[in-house]
């Protein structure tokens, strides 16, 4: 865990220049129970005349029944969970008082606890806490929002991932090996007067900076997968008209979403909505059918087909017949560097198509198949073959997938600045010019778990997507 940056980053304060102490809704509200969250110094003592059977010598990691008044009447009876600093999330003395759903009591509660002192929390406000007390560095208070936003088993798993600490722990092994390499080079200036001193082997330098630039490239190159699944695995369904994309569309997504039709060019426009495959999510966009044709508006939807293949990580190409090598030469265009299923369809009508050579296209991965999605044959082949497309990695408890754009960004300046370490090495540059660059490296690694954040704004930008009560 981090040491407190409190200092660094002071809360906001109340009129007498002392932390403020926060409350808020913790739960959604409109459910059967509600959590409210109260936190800062003065925890303990804004509860007390709240729910009597508090104080503030009231024992840490204990629940309390209580009833709550406003001197007249009786508001809710309710549970108190007590936290004492530091064994609490935010750090500070917490307290958490459950109580039933009602908007009215919730609201009720809650202007009680601030005609007694609280004052309202900032979104986010909580997991900040959490953050400048050292409770949580800066990458895991991320996942915390990561958590909560979570609609699937990949997503679940990529956050519980970071907020266990296995980003920084990763994280913390490359800053140690860079504090390493920096401290000898360091070490080699003191003695500059000693020209025959060398405290570090270029050689092993030269062979650690290679490793270290590579787990940065590898984190890195996460980031495409981890935004995929967070965000849904986009897969385009093509094809000429009629061929049954929206069909399948609808048969994949188990409801009439799209307009199915013998007329050609029924689909005018891409058509989205979401599955989930074993755990993970995948965006399927019904395009419009590919043809030539006058149609002004039909134009614009095929447009938007050539668009959606672009952003698509996996393409379905419909056909119900033969392709001729016009048809193929634009797939192979089209679909390059993606994942491809070719999938006939109709097979119910018993048109008879060859297998396309995977020769033919330069994909990542590549599958024919074929079905009825009229008749829902071999469509969960179909559904295997999307998942296994997407080429998602099987997590373990101890895996990194970057998902975060912030995170991205800072390991691409990380990458270019320990490639100018291995260019000084190469060139033979002076001590104190590579550990500049080193030291480059170790302070935007530290940006990414918070060890460098020097401003308000940055903190600021993080923690104000988060919800009110977290």
């Amino acid at each position: 865990m981090m040491t407190s940056q409190a200092d660094q980053f002071p809360f906001p304060i109340n009129g007498a220049g002392e932390v403020s102490t926060i409350c808020a809704l913790a739960t959604a509200p409109g459910g059967a129970l509600a959590i409210i969250r109260i936190s800062g110094p003065e925890a303990l003592t804004i509860v007390s005349p709240v729910c009597r059977c508090i104080t503030a010598t009231t024992s840490a990691n204990t629940v309390h029944f209580a009833r709550i008044t406003d001197g007249t009447e009786l508001i809710d009876e309710v549970m108190v969970s007590v936290f004492h600093a530091p064994h609490s999330y935010t750090g500070e003395d917490s307290v958490e008082i459950s109580c039933h759903g009602s908007t009215y009591i919730t609201k009720r509660i809650i202007n009680l606890l601030i005609a007694k002192g609280c004052r309202m929390a900032n979104p986010g406000e909580f997991t900040q806490r959490a953050f400048l007390n050292g409770k949580l560095d800066l990458s895991q208070a991320e996942a915390v929002a990561d958590l909560i936003a979570s609609t699937n088993r990949a997503t679940h798993q990529m956050a519980m991932s970071q907020l266990r600490g296995n980003f920084s722990t990763e994280l913390a092994k490359l800053r140690e090996q860079l504090l390493n390499l920096t401290s000898l080079l360091e070490l080699e200036l003191d003695f500059s007067d000693h020209e025959d001193l060398e405290f570090a082997d270029r050689t092993e330098l030269n062979d650690l900076a290679k490793t270290i630039d590579n787990r940065i490239t590898q984190l890195a190159q996460s980031f495409e997968t981890g935004q995929a699944i967070k965000q849904g695995i986009p897969v385009a369904i093509v094809g000429k008209t009629n061929v049954g994309k929206s069909t399948l569309l609808n048969r994949l997504l188990n409801e009439e979403r799209a307009i199915v039709s013998d007329i050609h060019g029924t689909t005018r426009d891409t058509i989205e909505d979401t599955i989930d495959l074993r755990g993970v999510t995948f965006r399927f966009i019904d395009t419009a059918g590919i043809r030539q044709t006058a149609d002004k508006v039909e134009q614009i939807g095929i447009e938007r087909t050539y668009a959606a293949i672009s952003k698509a990580r996996i393409v379905i190409w419909m056909i119900d017949h033969e392709p001729t090598e016009t048809d193929i030469k634009e797939m192979r265009k089209l679909c390059k560097d993606k994942s491809l299923i070719i999938t006939h369809n109709k097979i119910d009508k018993e048109v008879s198509i060859n297998p396309i050579p995977s020769t033919l296209f330069q994909v990542r991965h590549y599958t024919f198949l074929q079905i009825s999605a009229k008749h829902n044959l071999h469509v969960d082949e179909l559904e295997k073959a999307i998942y296994e497309a997407a080429d998602i990695p099987t997590l373990s408890d101890t895996d990194v997938v970057v998902t975060s754009a912030r995170h991205y960004n800072a390991l691409l300046r990380a990458h270019e600045s320990i490639q100018r370490v291995l260019i000084g090495l190469e060139m033979q540059l002076s001590g104190d010019l590579i550990a500049e660059d080193l030291r480059q490296v170790l302070s935007i690694l530290s940006e990414i778990t918070g060890g460098e954040i020097t401003t308000h704004e940055v903190l600021g930008n993080i923690f104000k997507h988060f919800c009110v009560g977290k």
